[in-house]
């Protein structure tokens, strides 16, 4: 069995599970609403507060379906409840961000700025502060949406080895490389 798969999904008081035909799960919570389809093959079992997800056999298919559909409800019943935030940091000389609603208006040492649009269903906010790197705060309840604009932003300029410059996650550690070695 699958130890991921075979753990059942607790539901907290507040948050509504229905599945609907065709095996579409659709979590309701404080924080919003999300649906997701399961395949056809895997059977959801909803029983006194918890949600448990059954597989027919062990094939291959079978057991990878099972542990991934469980992650991806167990995302959505934190995601209704708690939400999901993500940091970036903008490491370099005059690397700047700002934001008007959802656009966002990057200088990342290029000849212009960037213009990136979040989509709607996440807020985004920006700090910076003196001696402080400027930061950007995805906030949303799709863990899946925001770790994608997460990784777009961090695209447009990833960090180099050598000094570190570009746009990285809080708390990332980037693995550093030693410059040229000094003249003889």
């Amino acid at each position: 069995m699958s130890r991921i798969g075979k753990q059942p999904v607790v539901i907290p008081s507040g948050v509504t599970l229905s599945i609907g035909n065709d095996n579409v799960v659709t979590v309701k919570g404080p924080k919003g609403q999300l649906t997701e389809a399961i395949d056809r093959d895997i059977k959801v079992e909803v029983a006194d507060g918890q949600m448990t997800f059954v597989r027919p056999t062990d094939q291959i298919r079978h057991r990878a379906m099972h542990g991934l559909y469980r992650s991806l409800v167990s995302n959505m019943v934190k995601g209704v409840t708690e939400g999901y935030t993500k940091e970036l940091e903008l490491v370099g000389v005059g690397f700047k961000a700002s934001n008007t609603g959802n656009i966002l208006d990057l200088s990342l040492g290029y000849s212009h700025n960037i213009i990136f649009e979040i989509p709607s269903e996440l807020k985004v906010a920006t700090t910076t502060e003196k001696g402080q790197n400027p930061k950007i705060f995805l906030e949303g309840i799709d863990k899946q949406l925001i770790g994608q604009v997460a990784a777009k932003l961090r695209s447009l300029r990833k960090p180099e080895p050598y000094k570190g410059k570009g746009v990285k996650y809080a708390g990332e550690i980037l693995r550093r490389k030693a410059g040229k070695a000094a003249g003889k």
